[in-house]
């Protein structure tokens, strides 16, 4: 049963009622906490499939490593600190993936070196793109389940939680192409507009470096704001395929634009404090996260400070989508509720030959 776009946005403000604004903002967000501390498995999973996903990966690199540092003496001042001579030589010797082993992938340094990889579309060797792919894959595969749990706000069995992504999956793999052509044209060609094109053109005569930045800089919010938009859009087209059971995914983003035209202010407000708990979670991480070398004991603190962070990371984006949910529930009368029926667990063979 799908429940149409109009008569699901006629009910739209029958949610506040006992005294409680449900569709505030900091009811949104403190309820969507609350759906992601009530399901701690989820966080497990999502960790767990970013720990598999990036295994290979870094076998292949500390086999890489190994093999060249052997049993040299570079290896013994490896182990007792970080050896710059020798990154130079192994960055020349290296393939494309081990190129990728720099001083900028080093504690904080690799959210900044990300970000600019992003904002300036830096060139990835072909390897880590795939790697970036399978993840999304997984990522797509998981968020139907996700947000089915998130959306119920009860706890569900596993059976119940991967048929959910199952089910949205399929769906959702038609809704990709949409998603990466989307990206696909901001990156392809709004960023050379914005950039090569409006940036040479405002900066062609000008003698005074500071003023430059601030052009640069406003594109920069340009161009991310572009993608704040694409992101959400997506996230409230999902949210709306699975709470109102929609499987056509154009229908579902032509829904998601409706819902954030009329709601617009909510829906800004709401990215705005999951951004800034996102900024904390990134500033804690840059006062915390340790530098290179140091003692077998500094090291280990180091994975684990690296491996919080990571958790923190997926916490906040669970709560983006937690809260996003949250706040289209209570805009729409739809606490709790989710138009398709719950997976039903079946009965073990011998159950039903019994019964037949």
């Amino acid at each position: 049963m799908s429940i149409s776009g109009q008569s699901a946005e006629g009910g739209g403000r029958r949610a506040e009622g006992g005294g409680q604004k449900r569709d505030g903002l900091l009811y949104a967000l403190s309820d969507g906490m609350s759906r992601v501390a009530g399901a701690p498995l989820v966080l497990v999973c999502v960790y767990l499939t970013t720990l598999v996903t990036a295994v290979p990966f870094s076998m292949l690199m500390r086999d890489s490593m190994a093999s060249h540092l052997g049993n040299s003496l570079a290896a013994d001042e490896a182990a007792r600190g970080f050896n710059y001579r020798w990154l130079i030589e192994y960055q020349s010797q290296a393939g494309e993936l081990g190129r990728t082993l720099r001083t900028t992938v080093i504690g904080f340094a690799a959210v900044l070196d990300n970000l600019s990889a992003l904002l300036d579309e830096e060139h990835r060797p072909a390897s880590i793109l795939w790697l970036g792919a399978a993840y999304l894959l997984l990522w797509l595969f998981l968020s139907g389940g996700i947000l089915d749990r998130y959306a119920r706000k009860r706890p569900t069995r596993s059976y119940e939680f991967f048929s959910a992504c199952g089910v949205y999956f399929v769906r959702f793999l038609r809704l990709a192409p949409v998603i990466a052509a989307t990206y696909y044209v901001l990156f392809a060609y709004v960023h050379p507009l914005l950039f090569n094109g409006v940036y040479a053109s405002l900066t062609r005569d000008l003698t005074v470096e500071r003023t430059a930045f601030f052009y640069r800089f406003a594109l920069y919010a340009v161009f991310g704001a572009l993608l704040v938009a694409a992101n959400v859009t997506f996230d409230y087209a999902k949210i709306r395929a699975v709470v109102e059971d929609r499987r056509s995914m154009i229908g579902a983003i032509a829904a998601s634009l409706r819902f954030i035209r009329r709601h617009f202010s909510a829906v800004a407000g709401l990215y705005a404090l999951n951004a800034v708990i996102f900024l904390a979670v990134l500033l804690l991480y840059a006062l915390l996260a340790p530098g290179v070398g140091g003692t077998a004991l500094r090291i280990w603190l180091g994975f684990a400070v690296g491996q919080i962070y990571l958790l923190a990371r997926l916490w906040a984006r669970l709560v983006f989508l937690a809260s996003e949910a949250s706040l289209f529930q209570g805009r729409l009368a739809h606490a709790g509720y989710v138009a398709s029926a719950a997976a039903r667990v079946p009965e073990p063979p011998i159950v039903e030959q019994v019964v037949g």
